[in-house]
Order: structure tokens, then C-alpha cells, then sequence
């Protein structure tokens, strides 16, 4: 299945275009899948990095109660980092914190995910290229460029990872789990 998805994204013109259409579809049937280890199974599995960005996406836009129309970029991966609840409907008895947990592990996820797109992909008019047209680009190994809304500051990073924090503290109480600690550091 997920090499499948990988060649339906780059059989288009356009890989961008591609990815959001099959996103599209795949997403309601994301929002049901009961349990949490099936859910990262299928997105720590995804070999098409865009295509889980894209997915991660509509996860993090569905969650906040403002969405955002910010292209994806650090700008939007900071916006969701504060705007987001706990993403998903739970079906079991899971632990609050567990909740948090896996909105940090998607968090990272997404953020890996976007960064290895910008390295494959140097230029956001890439994705509007078929895969032919593009590897005279790989060839010429044209470097990355960051978008606009990828320049923030690391005062922005700071100022928005302690609201975070503020905000699990209010619902978690101190000290928290280990698991959450460890996923805050790498997301920092």
C-alpha cells in the first residue's frame, strides 16, 4: 500500500496536487482508526514523505479550532504547535497524557517529514514539476530555498514551545511522563 501511494504521487505532473488529492481521501479514514500503535504504524511506514506531510497536515488543521491558511512551513508547524488540542477521538480508556503524547509524536513527525521535503525538493516549484522535469534540478543539485514563513526566530521557537508547555501543564499537572519530556526536547 504505501509504495502504491508513493508512485500515485509522482505519477501526476505534479506532485504537490497529487499528494493533497489522495490526502484528501485518505484523512476521514485516518480519524477512524482505533488504535493509536496502527495509526503511527501506517505513518512512520508512509514512503512518501510528502504525502505524510500533507496527511499530518489535515490532522493538525482539523484539530485547531482556528485554522490557518499559512502554506506549510515552519510559520504553520509553530501555529499548529499552539492551536492544536488533542487531535484524535479515542475509543478507549487512554490517559490524558498519552493524548498529549501523540499529538507530540505527530508534532515531530511533521516536522521531520517537512524538512526532508524541503531537502528532496530545494524549490517549492519542484512539487509543480513532474518527476522527469525534475532531475535535471537533482542533477544540478540546486540547493534549498526557505520560504518566507520558514524565517522565524528562535525567540519564536522559545516563546511558543512555553506556551505549549503552559498549556499541558494546565491539563497535566507536574512533573510530566518521561515519554512527553523526551518528545519536547526533540521537538525542540
Amino acid at each position: 500500500l504505501q509504495r502504491m501511494l508513493s508512485i500515485a504521487v509522482e505519477v501526476d505532473k505534479s506532485p504537490n496536487c497529487s499528494s493533497c488529492k489522495i490526502a484528501n481521501v485518505i484523512f476521514p479514514f485516518i480519524l477512524n482508526i482505533p488504535l493509536r500503535s496502527q495509526r503511527e504504524a501506517f505513518l512512520n511506514t508512509m514512503q512518501s514523505q510528502l504525502l505524510r506531510c500533507k496527511l499530518l497536515e489535515l490532522l493538525f488543521q482539523h484539530s485547531c479550532n482556528v485554522p490557518t491558511t499559512l502554506p506549510l512551513s515552519l510559520a504553520k508547524i509553530l501555529y499548529f504547535l499552539s492551536h492544536s488540542s488533542v487531535v484524535l477521538l479515542y475509543q478507549d480508556e487512554t490517559a490524558t497524557w498519552q493524548r498529549w503524547d501523540e499529538m507530540l509524536e505527530y508534532l515531530n513527525l511533521l516536522l521531520m517529514s517537512y524538512q526532508n521535503v524541503v531537502l528532496a525538493f530545494p524549490l517549492a516549484e519542484h512539487l509543480q514539476r513532474s518527476l522527469s522535469d525534475r532531475m535535471d534540478l537533482i542533477i544540478q543539485k540546486a540547493k534549498p530555498k526557505l520560504q518566507l514563513d520558514d524565517d522565524i526566530s528562535h525567540v519564536d521557537i522559545q516563546l511558543k514551545i512555553e506556551d505549549f508547555i503552559s498549556r499541558m501543564q494546565q491539563v497535566l499537572g507536574q512533573p510530566f511522563p518521561l515519554q512527553i519530556t523526551e518528545k519536547l526536547c526533540l521537538l525542540r
